[in-house]
């Protein structure tokens, strides 16, 4: 009886770990995808351009780009229940502070707080997970659960995102997560139990602070550079303090025993190609999608509300196809997945690029839907490509590096699509032909890049199932150990 007890409890501890950890997880994923909608009434409220829209999307990206591996090794070294939980309160309290910003300048510094929240709590929520659960055929079930059930927030953003912005105003989309992370911390501080590893390595500061200092200073000059002219000196000193910077961080890393970014594994090619793919993923995905309400609003006409509904078959197809992505990789090998996928994917953003302010729904739904299958088929596969360039021990490195370079692509992609858009402005082209000149551009990077992963990439099949498979949609993956941990339910 008494180990029958001790089961059931143990059952019901897992069954609250789950819970709270895709809650959490939930509420980071819903963040990304819901800000798209509101981005026009932003605009007219708080009598922004487009460079203020931009930071507004990547002030939040960035810092969970440069932070998103450090803070899976902060909360292996400190305890993953007390940095979760800090990672919640961070965003929700930043999440308040942006539904009350008065200013771009206060909500984009508010975007920077929950960026900072999100790196701590995506790491800590998956890595809580994998410790209560040392079976691995349980842990890849619990794994499973964690990111399905987290992931419809990204089909859920859109809808919720219009339905707020159109009732409410663009406040509403931030000050839904108050509940939300008040209830988590409540939770998660009296049934969550601690966990820790004790041989994580240290965290590497010059490192973190350098990549956030290179890559922030490349998206200065990328997203200013529009407003200010490309050839002023403060444009043109950004770009040389971020390659003095980026020259610094990789000389940095290269002499470090424990670097956050060890460069040795970009020795194989496997590793190498798959990570410059999801460069050109999360570049062309995020840079193109920022676009797509503000499309349907100022091109076409639509409603907040009926522009987040309108753009929901690049979400929800990636959500559809994505779990079957890596059964398909499994079957037919890497290469020849992700090319696809990336031909796929750049078909559609092409087909994007002719659409106008007269053409018909029913004519643009499935250039969106083309979208996202395409990049639903691209994603999982080349982090399983990065984790199987790899020894076993060091996959959930492999993967934080693939969800990092994701990250930086698409920071990359709202700044340099962007500009195209501004610089084709300033040329005296309307904001439509800017946009179809962006989504072109988009397209033909990650056609080309198709080509170059057909070339390059490594003809393989995964050769067993992930340590800590995720989520390929998941815009924050996160950063799982492998290495022992010590867990202690309460």
């Amino acid at each position: 009886m008494a180990a029958s007890h001790a089961t059931v409890g143990s059952r019901s501890n897992r069954a609250v770990l789950l819970t709270v950890t895709c809650l959490g997880q939930f509420m980071v994923l819903l963040d990304n995808t819901i800000v798209g909608a509101a981005l026009p009434d932003m605009q007219h409220r708080l009598h922004t351009q487009l460079t203020g829209l931009q930071w507004i999307v990547d002030a939040y990206v960035l810092l969970v780009a440069m932070l998103l591996l450090s803070g899976g090794i902060f909360a292996d070294r400190f305890g993953r229940k007390r940095v979760y939980l800090t990672g919640v309160a961070v965003f929700t309290v930043a999440s308040v502070w942006c539904s009350l910003a008065p200013s771009v300048g206060w909500l984009v510094a508010g975007r920077v707080l929950q960026g900072i929240g999100a790196a701590a709590l995506s790491p800590a929520s998956l890595a809580l997970l994998v410790a209560a659960h040392p079976v691995p055929q349980e842990r890849i079930k619990a794994i499973g659960l964690w990111a399905g059930l987290s992931g419809i927030g990204l089909a859920v953003g859109p809808v919720a995102g219009g339905v707020l912005t159109d009732a409410f105003g663009w406040p509403a989309i931030f000050l839904v997560n108050l509940p939300v992370g008040a209830l988590l911390l409540l939770v998660g501080l009296r049934h969550l139990g601690e966990s820790r590893n004790p041989s994580a390595p240290a965290i590497d500061m010059p490192g973190t602070a350098l990549s956030v200092l290179g890559v922030g200073t490349l998206t200065y000059g990328l997203i200013e550079g529009g407003a200010r002219g490309w050839a002023s000196p403060l444009i043109l000193g950004s770009f040389t303090a971020a390659v003095i910077l980026l020259g610094a961080f990789v000389a940095v890393e290269a002499r470090r025993s424990a670097p956050m970014l060890p460069l040795r594994l970009f020795r194989q090619r496997l590793f190498t190609v798959s990570n410059t793919a999801m460069v050109v993923v999360g570049f062309a995905l995020m840079g193109s999608s920022f676009f797509f309400s503000q499309f349907f609003v100022y091109v076409q006409g639509s409603s907040i509300l009926r522009a987040g509904l309108q753009t929901l078959p690049t979400t929800l197809a990636m959500v559809i196809v994505s779990p079957y992505a890596g059964r398909l990789a499994a079957r037919y090998g890497f290469r020849l997945l992700v090319t696809t996928g990336l031909a796929l994917a750049g078909l559609g953003l092409l087909a994007l690029g002719t659409v106008h302010a007269d053409t018909g729904y029913g004519n643009v739904w499935w250039r969106l839907g083309l979208v996202g299958i395409g990049f639903a088929l691209t994603m999982s596969p080349l982090t399983g490509a990065a984790i199987q360039a790899v020894s076993p021990q060091e996959g959930g490195l492999a993967s934080g590096i693939s969800s990092t370079t994701r990250q930086i692509g698409a920071v990359l992609g709202v700044a340099v699509l962007g500009a195209v858009v501004r610089t084709r402005q300033s040329v005296g082209a309307s904001f439509e032909t800017g946009l179809n000149s962006a989504f072109v551009a988009a397209g033909a990077i990650t056609l080309a890049t198709a080509a170059f992963t057909g070339l390059w990439l490594v003809r393989s099949r995964p050769t067993e199932a992930p340590a800590a498979p995720q989520r390929p949609t998941d815009p924050v993956a996160p950063t799982p150990s492998n290495a022992p941990s010590t867990y202690s339910p309460n």
